[in-house]
């Protein structure tokens, strides 16, 4: 089974939010439900990153460095990396 680290963005809150699930897609429709929870204050949260693991320990300890960063700056980072590795990709397969 794989579990996955993922950060989700809200641009009425312009805040971002790191969990970590076994299925995302379930997991960001939870969070654009009515609750209680942190992302329960805004109804517009995207998926903006996320990474596979083998382990639910491995994808909770990767959940957790994340957040230890406590710097927007550097989840912005990992995300734009994370876009143009895909964007580098797309431009190789069509060349």
């Amino acid at each position: 089974m794989k579990y996955h680290v993922y950060i989700l963005y809200s641009a009425s809150l312009n805040k971002y939010y790191v969990g970590s699930s076994e299925d995302v897609q379930i997991r960001l429709k939870k969070h654009l439900l009515n609750h209680k929870g942190f992302t329960g204050k805004a109804k517009d949260w995207v998926l903006k990153y996320a990474e596979t693991y083998n382990s639910k320990s491995e994808s909770i300890k990767r959940e957790l460095q994340i957040k230890k960063w406590k710097s927007r700056k550097m989840i912005e980072r990992l995300i734009d990396n994370f876009c143009l590795k895909k964007l580098s990709s797309l431009y190789v397969f069509f060349i």
